[in-house]
């Protein structure tokens, strides 16, 4: 019954509307919004709502909810997440999560990279040292733990960068990482008691994988609804799914990089993502894309349950996006591809801004927001037949991905937290 509770607050607080993003990834964790009323057009003296300085760069996204946005960001030496008014902008709190002399790592690979998550009561930040911390909405401190204490020594080239999911009272973390050692097993997938920070379950995830292959840099996701729900963790070159409740292995998703024919570096950036029964799991730059649809079991790799796999077309660092029957990859460089979300046949390739891509596309309001680096957020049509709509320079870089709110798009670039709307 507690547990039924929680869920039925967190629906009540958390609805899948336009007006809360609860994860960076959005309500059901898959860049798909059903906000309406977005801008199409913006630029730093156009829609611009309101722009609040922020106190330093990353590429975490914010979050969304009960009018108020949600951060992790660093400070000098501290990491802090930061709660700012929605309506205006306004400064609400900041609270230090950890502290360090590797704390600030440059812009976007600094300790600040992971994402927060929200039920709309309660607030978890983990950073890139593995401290993990939950507040509530109105930053009171709930509790503290080290990822490296719970489940296993941090030994990541880059720091932990994957962002938690909070789903119906847990906290939920994929920790991918090692050296290849699988006596010691490092990486493991865990869940939280989310009013206690107590361990839920913590299960091991063996891959073979070995040197910066067993690294991974992609957040976990959850795909599908109800029961039938599972938690997609991704890296060390395989894409597994895993019970909600007891962590245990469904199925997994192989041959990415297989013994044999390791590349040294085939660390995983992007995540996973999912929709139309399927989920859709890159790997790393220019690698294989493969699609598996839901409900297997076993090693489920070349199977019925694999859709289709394309040897090349992974972007890299943004994240797939799935949604009416269509995948959209946007390619490190710019270039966007739409494929068939049955068949993985290729619909279009088109060029949007030439420039590196590190945020993930948004769909929204009939609309993909592309994001590249230098700060320009391409708008697209979405649907089978390429159209773009505009081109919008901040003239501030973002690593962030776009937020999506009730008639307002929010942007996080380096120097600053936009609100984008008409006016």
């Amino acid at each position: 019954m507690h547990r039924q509770l929680v869920g039925l607050l967190t629906l009540a607080l958390v609805s899948t509307t336009g007006a809360n993003w609860p994860h960076w990834r959005g309500p059901a964790t898959n860049g798909v919004s059903d906000a309406t009323g977005l801008p199409t057009t913006w630029s730093p003296t156009e829609n611009v709502l309101w722009r609040t300085p922020l106190p330093g760069p990353a590429g975490s996204t914010p979050l969304l909810a009960g009018g108020r946005l949600f951060l992790t960001t660093p400070d000098g030496a501290e990491l802090l997440l930061a709660a700012y008014d929605a309506a205006t902008g306004e400064p609400l709190w900041r609270r230090t999560v950890t502290t360090g002399e590797a704390a600030f790592r440059g812009d976007e690979g600094n300790l600040a990279s992971p994402s927060p998550a929200t039920d709309g009561r309660s607030v978890v930040a983990v950073m890139g040292d593995g401290t993990m911390a939950c507040y509530t909405v109105e930053g009171e401190p709930v509790w503290r733990l080290s990822l490296n204490e719970r489940l296993t020594p941090l030994d990541i080239q880059f720091g932990y960068a994957s962002s938690p999911i909070v789903h119906d009272g847990y906290a939920y973390v994929q920790w991918i990482h090692g050296d290849g050692d699988a006596a010691t097993a490092e990486a493991r997938i865990a869940c939280f008691d989310l009013e206690t920070g107590k361990t839920v379950w913590s299960v091991k995830r063996e891959t073979g994988a070995n040197r910066e292959c067993e690294h991974s840099y992609a957040s976990p996701i959850i795909a599908g609804a109800g029961a039938d729900a599972v938690l997609i963790a991704h890296g060390g070159d395989a894409t597994t799914a895993h019970d909600l409740q007891t962590g245990a292995e469904q199925w997994r998703l192989m041959g990415f990089n297989p013994p044999g024919s390791y590349h040294p570096t085939l660390r995983f950036v992007a995540s996973p993502a999912w929709g139309d029964g399927l989920v859709v799991a890159p790997t790393a730059k220019q690698g294989a894309v493969a699609a598996v649809q839901l409900g297997g079991s076993g090693d489920v790799t070349g199977g019925e349950f694999e859709a289709w796999r394309l040897d090349k077309g992974t972007p890299d660092v943004p994240s797939p996006l799935v949604a009416d029957g269509l995948v959209y990859l946007c390619g490190e460089n710019g270039n966007l591809t739409c494929f068939e979300a049955k068949t993985g046949k290729r619909v279009y390739r088109e060029r949007t801004v030439s420039d590196r891509y590190r945020a993930s596309p948004l769909l929204a309001d009939g609309k993909l927001y592309l994001t590249s680096r230098r700060g320009v957020v391409t708008v697209v049509k979405a649907g089978r037949d390429f159209e773009q709509l505009a081109q919008n320079d901040l003239g501030e870089a973002i690593s962030s991905s776009p937020v999506p709110g009730d008639g307002v798009l929010y942007l996080r670039t380096f120097d600053a937290l936009y609100a984008i709307g008409e006016r």
